[in-house]
């Protein structure tokens, strides 16, 4: 077969000849990985091909080895594990080759691959010559050998984890590159691949950062890159130290003051990539501080080891001043632009992180710059003045910024509506939705908004809405926060009077005819929904008579013919955000039993138009349709049943989409709330849903995110059909079984695993807590007699682990009442041997947390009957 050719034509303009070509490819891939792979090194190392091919290959070949889907990768990596062990060297051997071609597209690709195969074999303990052959490459004359091999180094690194390359070679490793860093390197390429490679490196370098010789070197070699002539060099060594800031928090004391001039020197005259990372390294400081403090909470002392080493607070005075200069660096059409990112930006991010980090000692240091530029002919320095004041407004105390707020309230209101600028006003906007999220509401002692200027605050982000989009947005954004921030009061809400007005103008700004732009439609229903939700009794008809606006707008969006694909988007969008809505107005009205009563009319038409939308097959729509479902199901409860037979049919599409998991997350949740509505009138469809379940559960397709909530929705289902379950039994039982020795099995390797350890633990517990309570006093409960043993044996390892979180402990104890509660005497014996109930009661008895309290003296009343018999 003639690889170059068949490469060449899969990049073809044509797509006819395109298609054959990707077709030519994948049979040759099905048919004869090896000879495949084999022809793909080939031409990858071929020097006399042509680049595309060349270049075509070696993705094709990465592709072979890797994937996005956990499922798939583990397929490839058994595939090239499987292959003969001479192919395997040969495809080794012409990467190898490739590093030293001189087409610089096919070396970096090549270093690309090696470190694919190299993730795949060093954990196996294979390919062992692999880093002694690259090191020795890096003494090698010609300097693209060096850079595409330092470039290898890097992807490496990247690849594989620290622990399975020894010490010895990591030290080679980090001398190699910080040599190929090193001023006197003359290549600007090989010092740009050394840079890189060790932003890649640096978690490998733990015992050399604890060796103070050799932290010297590198911190005095990543320093002295960032004043290379070349400004990629210098990015990539800002996003060293941007890395070593977090990594390395604890060693960087003595370098402190020499990384501040250095990064106060590139914020002021460098470029913009390079100055963006100098900003950046000051915010990752400022989120490891911020960490610790949140740890460590206010209960240490000076002298106490705590690791924090208060570099933003020493550096305030000089790191302040520095940040408010960038203020005043916006560009012309920044607010347009989603997702635009600027030094401006970055300099008020990061002060917003500063005032997080030292609380009330930032605001002397910005007032005067607020004062001097608030109100200057220019509109750089208002927005700058406006921007520092909306930074600074978390993290300082409400004494300290109320009075402020105080005085500077009715400028900013006047600036809303009359400054000519638009940025101005954007950024007014914004600070004002951030002085009604930080420092009003039911916590804060000193109300900012008074009946006094309640009125003129809502009038002027009424008024604002119909401002340009993104001026529209941000007072959404101020409005919603000033509706949360009354979530609490009960029956009389400041703004009850102005409900109606509110709701008008929100519902005409999602009709704007720019809606679309600066995510102005997203943000109205958002802040609709918040209204509604934080609303009084005293506005529920006002709720009401929303439902068939709100209706008619979904209705609609079902009627529009042939769309193009970008209406189809936009259609989506809005169906997902009315369905949104209409949750948050059930939730609402279903609250109450009068208001619950007149919502009742409606609810056969919703119902029939979430099964339309249903119809539609959009994921995002589904999953918003899904949960006002849910809430549709709480809120009409037995009567539900009465849908089930239309909806059934895309429960189950809910329920096998492994692809959006989210989708099927939220189905499962809603099966759980169906069962509490309908309870056995559930009966007729649950060998269908448990045999959904069973198949997610089985599924290594399916994201592990979505097996805790299985497991609970067994429990939903077992307590909704009590000993009608009994057929489910024999295949529940085990999945849970093998499941709670997995959970025991996963030591926990960081906070990501330990918590969804507890969720797991939690699922499982529900279901068993749900069977125990649907079997209760059925004559059939001998049948669990049986998982007893088991179930008190994951309770026993779960206790002695003590890593579980309240919520699980509160779940356990409950489940350990409900087995002694179904099970009585039968159980009495079991508990008496297990080897830390006792223990694990006892500590529940006397938890600080009241709901494991409560549990734990229920669970004691049960298991004291069950003894006693």
């Amino acid at each position: 077969m003639e690889v170059t050719q068949v490469l060449l034509n899969a990049q073809s303009v044509d797509s006819t000849v395109r298609k054959h070509a990707e077709d030519t490819l994948r049979q040759f891939q099905e048919q004869n990985l090896p000879a495949f792979l084999l022809s793909l090194s080939g031409e990858l190392a071929g020097e006399d091909k042509p680049v595309d091919s060349r270049k075509l290959a070696g993705l094709v070949l990465k592709n072979a080895l890797d994937a996005k889907e956990q499922h798939r990768k583990y397929e490839l990596v058994q595939r090239w594990l499987a292959l003969d062990v001479a192919v395997k060297s040969q495809i080794k051997a012409c990467l190898l080759q490739t590093l030293s071609s001189l087409v610089a597209d096919a070396r970096s690709t090549a270093s690309q691959v090696i470190a694919k195969v190299a993730g795949i074999e060093l954990p196996q303990k294979q390919w062992p010559e692999l880093i002694g052959s690259l090191l020795s490459n890096i003494h090698q004359v010609p300097a693209h050998v060096k850079q595409a091999t330092l470039e290898t180094l890097g992807y490496l690194c990247e690849e594989v984890s620290p622990d399975v390359v020894d010490q010895d070679q990591v030290n080679k490793i980090l001398t190699a590159v910080v040599q190929g860093m090193n001023a006197n390197e003359g290549n600007n390429d090989v010092r740009l691949a050394a840079t890189r490679a060790l932003y890649n490196a640096l978690g490998f370098a733990q015992a050399n950062f604890s060796n103070d010789m050799e932290r010297d070197y590198i911190m005095r070699v990543v320093c002295e890159a960032t004043l290379s002539p070349d400004v990629k060099i210098r990015q990539a060594a800002f996003e060293c130290l941007v890395s070593i800031s977090s990594t390395y928090y604890e060693k960087l004391s003595q370098y402190i003051q020499d990384i501040f001039n250095i990064t106060a020197k590139a914020v002021r005259e460098d470029e913009e990539p390079v100055a963006l990372q100098a900003i950046e390294f000051w915010s990752s400081i400022c989120d490891e501080e911020i960490d610790i403090l949140e740890e460590y909470g206010g209960e240490f002392t000076a002298d106490s080891d705590v690791p924090c080493y208060y570099f933003i607070k020493q550096a305030l005075p000089a790191l302040v001043p520095m940040l408010l200069e960038t203020l005043l660096k916006q560009e012309e059409d920044q607010d347009q632009d989603e997702g635009a990112w600027n030094l401006a930006m970055a300099g008020g991010t990061c002060l917003g992180l500063v005032a997080r980090t030292v609380g009330d000692d930032i605001v002397p240091l910005v007032m005067p710059f607020i004062e001097e530029n608030i109100t200057k002919p220019d509109w750089r320095q208002r927005e700058a003045a406006t921007y520092a004041f909306g930074s600074i407004l978390e993290g300082p105390s409400p004494d300290k910024l109320t009075p402020i707020v105080n005085v500077a309230l009715n400028f900013m209101l006047t600036a809303l509506t009359t400054d000519p600028n638009s940025h101005v006003k954007d950024t007014t906007a914004w600070t004002l939705g951030r002085i009604f999220e930080f420092l009003h509401g039911s916590t804060v002692e000193t109300p900012i908004i008074t009946p006094a200027n309640c009125q003129q605050i809502i009038t002027v982000l009424l008024q604002s809405m119909s401002d340009a989009p993104n001026v529209a947005e941000k007072a959404c954004g101020a409005l919603y926060f000033l509706a949360q921030g009354y979530e609490d009061v009960g029956s009389s809400s400041p703004i009850t009077p102005y409900f109606q007005e509110i709701v008008k103008s929100l519902l005409a700004v999602t009709d704007r005819e720019d809606a679309g732009e600066s995510r102005l439609r997203t943000a109205a229903y958002e802040t609709l929904n918040e209204v509604v939700r934080c609303s009084t009794d005293e506005t529920a008809p006002m709720v009401l008579q929303l439902i068939p606006i709100v209706m008619t707008k979904l209705h609609q969006t079902l009627e529009a013919q042939r769309l193009s694909s970008d209406e189809r988007e936009r259609q989506n969008e809005l169906q997902g955000l009315l369905c949104g809505c209409l949750q948050v107005i059930i939730q609402k009205l279903s609250a109450t039993e009068p208001t619950k009563y007149a919502f009742m009319q409606f609810s056969d038409q919703i119902m029939n138009l979430f099964l339309r939308v249903f119809a539609c097959r959009n994921a995002t729509v589904h999953e918003e349709a899904m949960l006002a479902i849910g809430a549709l199901a709480y809120a009409t409860g037995p009567d539900f049943a009465k849908y089930m037979s239309e909806l059934y049919k895309y429960l189950e599409m809910g329920l096998q989409n492994f692809e959006e998991y989210q989708v099927c997350a939220v189905t499962v949740g809603v099966v759980g709330d169906i069962c509490r509505a309908i309870e056995d009138k559930i009966l007729p469809y649950c060998d269908g849903i448990m045999t959904r379940l069973l198949q997610d559960l089985s599924s290594n397709q399916l994201h592990r995110s979505v097996k805790p909530p299985i497991f609970s929705c067994f429990g939903d289902i077992a307590l909704a059909i009590g000993e009608n379950f009994e057929k489910y039994l024999m295949y529940a039982m085990p999945m849970l079984q093998s499941a709670a020795e997995l959970s025991s099995r996963t030591s926990a390797a960081d906070d990501e695993m330990i918590e969804y350890t507890n969720l797991l633990r939690n699922g499982i517990l529900e279901a068993y807590s749900g069977i125990f309570q649907g079997f209760k006093n059925s004559p059939k409960t001998q049948l669990l007699i049986p998982y007893a043993p088991h179930i008190l044996q994951f309770l026993d390892s779960i206790y002695m682990e003590k890593d579980m979180d309240d919520v699980v402990m509160k779940t356990a104890i409950g489940v350990l009442g409900d087995l002694a509660d179904t099970l009585g005497s039968n159980a009495g014996s079991l508990i008496q041997q297990s080897l830390s109930c006792k223990d694990f009661l006892n500590e529940c008895l006397s938890s600080d947390d009241h709901l494991i309290k409560e549990s734990a003296e229920w669970a004691k009343m049960a298991i004291t009957r069950a003894i006693s018999v």
